[in-house]
């Protein structure tokens, strides 16, 4: 009897948690889709099907433009959202790519490759979600190799 009131008022002061957090809405990263002079495909010469892979798989977690899905409305999950967005623009914005110095373009495109390689990115909890994003053999080969050509192109200048 007094582990079935407990468990009710839990359940309660629970589901009014969960109610109240669902007022709490962060700021959404958008920018109307405009492309600034710093945006990667302003700054570096990508091809269109790459182009495409990265639109799919990394701009949203990796620009100022996520494209938000209907669960983003429901508290938890903006929350988990909303951090994994930051920590991806931490690491890399493509939104930004122009305002990195040389050497840190020429790193963060080397990072590019090497987690495209290890199936670090795009990450698996986005990709379970998102099964569009998962890259597949020839789009990370085509990845790569541009990488490669930009870095070659780098090392020349």
């Amino acid at each position: 009897m007094l582990r079935l009131r407990y468990f009710k008022i839990f359940f309660l002061i629970g589901f009014g948690v969960l109610v109240l957090i669902q007022f709490y809405q962060p700021a959404r990263n958008m920018d109307e889709g405009q492309v600034t002079p710093l945006h990667i495909t302003e700054v570096l010469d990508i091809p269109v099907n790459v182009r495409q892979i990265l639109q799919t798989s990394c701009y949203d977690c990796h620009s100022n433009n996520t494209n938000y899905p209907w669960y983003s409305y429901i508290q938890p999950g903006r929350i988990l959202m909303e951090y994994h967005i930051k920590e991806g623009k931490e690491n890399l914005n493509f939104s930004e790519f122009g305002s990195y110095s040389k050497r840190k373009q020429e790193n963060k495109l080397d990072r590019i490759s090497k987690q495209i390689k290890a199936n670090d990115m795009p990450l698996r909890s986005y990709t379970f979600i998102h099964r569009d994003s998962k890259l597949s053999e020839l789009d990370k080969i085509e990845i790569v190799n541009w990488v490669d050509k930009e870095m070659k192109k780098k090392v020349m200048e």
